[in-house]
């Protein structure tokens, strides 16, 4: 995206370039939030330039300047040493960010490191390691809210156990192709299995339909993350290298759940540490509806988290909801009577849907609206 200023009523700077251009623009950074911005090189901007009431969120800069701007009267909260990640970061993940060193092994990457950090954090009580996974996790939010702004969102939720190589990960990677050129944003829950399938598909989407046939191939040749997330991951930028113009569409996973890796295939990548925080994100961001392919505990789980507020419209209008499997949602684990159950003389029971195959979920949600 071309550079450039911080617009009217949009108060955030989240890269140098946005800094730049606001500086030359206004003249002023009075009152402005810039997160973690490096402005090691922008002494003689931050010196020349009025930043009262500005906030900066783990900015690096030079000393000289750091006290000029609290002389100011702007808030500076400093960079974190030693930290895996970046707790004021103003942008979602990319896959080349979380995946870098992977070449070393996926244990070297950032993504392993902050797992590694949140284990070891997690139960000691520590209140400024749980402060800076708050603060990490409401940025996130923000970056997240951000880019989907004004897009139609379509979530995909499905389970990790599916395997790269069968005919259900086929299917759901073929569900996202068909979504993305439908012009809905994919949005899973960033990880393995049907996660994966539905963002491959959507990055597949601006080429011609052999491409996802040949890539689908490659990937079965490592077709779940154990035993090596290493080998699962290469075989993913394998593809991207491959084809490397793909399609955009959000992966939001959980260090929660870290054992799980992120899939390489979501253009952005909204990673949160508290795994509530991202369930009810991930499915309130989902406003052209949700298809849920079959999966256990956290598919199931998702299905009813997504009810809840369709039942009580505390979202407002309810979002169009299709399950695919009807053996599955029937009588493997019945949902469905459930869900048809609340659902009766209410709202929500127009905009939900059983189909049998996972071919039918664009045209279901098309049905119910979505």
């Amino acid at each position: 995206m071309p550079a450039h200023a911080a617009h009217h009523g949009d108060r955030e700077i989240e890269t140098l370039q946005e800094f730049d251009a606001t500086v030359s623009a206004r003249g002023t950074l009075a009152g402005f939030r810039i997160q973690a911005v490096d402005l090691t090189d922008r002494t003689r901007e931050l010196l020349a330039t009025d930043t009262a009431g500005a906030v900066f969120l783990g900015c690096a800069m030079r000393e000289e300047a750091a006290v000029k701007i609290r002389a100011d009267g702007a808030l500076v909260f400093p960079p974190v040493p030693d930290l895996a990640f970046d707790p004021y970061r103003g942008l979602l993940y990319s896959p080349d960010e979380l995946f870098t060193g992977l070449d070393r092994g996926y244990e070297q990457t950032p993504d392993a490191l902050a797992y590694a950090w949140f284990q070891r954090t997690k139960a000691d009580g520590d209140i400024f390691a749980s402060m800076l996974r708050a603060v990490h996790d409401d940025a996130v939010s923000d970056a997240l809210d951000e880019l989907l702004r004004g897009t139609r969102v379509v979530g995909v939720m499905g389970g990790h156990a599916m395997a790269r190589g069968t005919e259900a990960y086929a299917g759901a990677a073929r569900l996202g192709r068909e979504l993305t050129r439908e012009g809905f944003v994919v949005a899973t829950g960033g990880g393995p299995g049907a996660m994966e399938a539905a963002n491959l598909g959507a990055y597949a989407a601006p080429y011609g339909d052999t491409m996802l046939t040949e890539a689908l191939q490659l990937l079965a040749k490592e077709p779940r993350f154990t035993p090596s997330i290493t080998a699962w991951a290469a075989a993913a930028f394998e593809v991207r290298t491959r084809w490397p113009k793909g399609g955009g569409s959000i992966g939001i996973p959980t260090w929660f759940y870290g054992h799980e890796p992120p899939n390489a295939f979501a253009a952005h990548i909204a990673k949160y540490f508290a795994n509530a925080t991202r369930e009810d994100g991930l499915l309130a961001r989902c406003n052209a509806g949700v298809v849920f392919l079959p999966g256990a505990a956290g598919t199931v789980q998702e299905i009813f988290d997504n009810t809840t507020p369709n039942y009580y419209e505390s979202r407002g209008e309810p979002t169009s909801m299709v399950l695919v499997d009807r053996a599955h949602w029937t009588e493997k684990l019945p949902a469905w009577p459930l869900l048809r159950s609340l659902a009766r003389e209410r709202s929500m029971e127009s905009r939900i849907a059983l189909v049998d195959r996972i071919e039918e979920a664009p045209q279901a949600l098309k049905r119910l609206g979505g």
